[in-house]
């Protein structure tokens, strides 16, 4: 279906603390062979999103709020077509931003997923929802090639992206790792809780 080492090293990942601010943000990115406004188009349009994300309701608008099927809902902060978009991600103090850059015929996604250090516990955090992230930077890709998925939730849990994820696991440990925001049992503990989310039975 897909390369699965291509896909990965296609995405940077980053995880940092901001010490004065006392949050966490993962940060990851991708370029796509697609124009900002089909990119955007497909970030932001419910009938777009289902083929590739998740089933969205709500008031799609600043200062409206979403509802993603069977995830995360949220508030919408700031959306400047084709560039800037922000949300709340499952709570007020999860801060979602997603930035689009074009770089000679290619766009690039940025998404930024802020939290509390108290509710990250520590960089290890990242663990819980970056390799989740990664499954969305995959699925974007797939979709903008004109790759068929009939149900994104249905694909998400096909050998193919269970072994993906598993991958995705192994670089975001060594992203936490370089990143000097947490500790080897906090890392080893995060490695483990997103075996058991993203690769169950695995």
């Amino acid at each position: 279906m897909f390369d699965m080492l291509q896909e990965l090293a296609e995405i940077h990942r980053s995880v940092a603390r901001n010490k004065a601010a006392e949050t966490v943000s993962v940060r990851v990115s991708r370029a796509y062979d697609a124009e900002p406004e089909d990119v955007w188009s497909a970030l932001t349009e419910p009938e777009r999103l289902l083929r590739w994300f998740y089933p969205i309701t709500g008031d799609l608008r600043p200062g409206g709020s979403f509802q993603l099927e069977g995830n995360a809902g949220g508030e919408i902060r700031r959306c400047e077509p084709p560039v800037t978009l922000q949300v709340t991600f499952g709570g007020p103090e999860s801060i979602v931003d997603v930035t689009l850059t074009e770089t000679a015929g290619k766009t690039t996604v940025e998404l930024t997923h802020t939290v509390p250090l108290s509710m990250a516990g520590s960089g290890a955090g990242a663990l819980f929802v970056g390799p989740g992230w990664d499954g969305a930077m995959l699925g974007l890709g797939l979709y903008l090639r004109g790759a068929a998925v009939d149900d994104p939730i249905e694909m998400a849990n096909s050998p193919e992206v269970v072994e993906f994820s598993r991958g995705s696991i192994s670089r975001w440990t060594h992203s936490v790792e370089a990143s000097g925001t947490a500790t080897s049992d906090e890392i080893a503990g995060g490695a483990a809780a997103a075996s058991a989310q993203y690769t169950p039975g695995a």
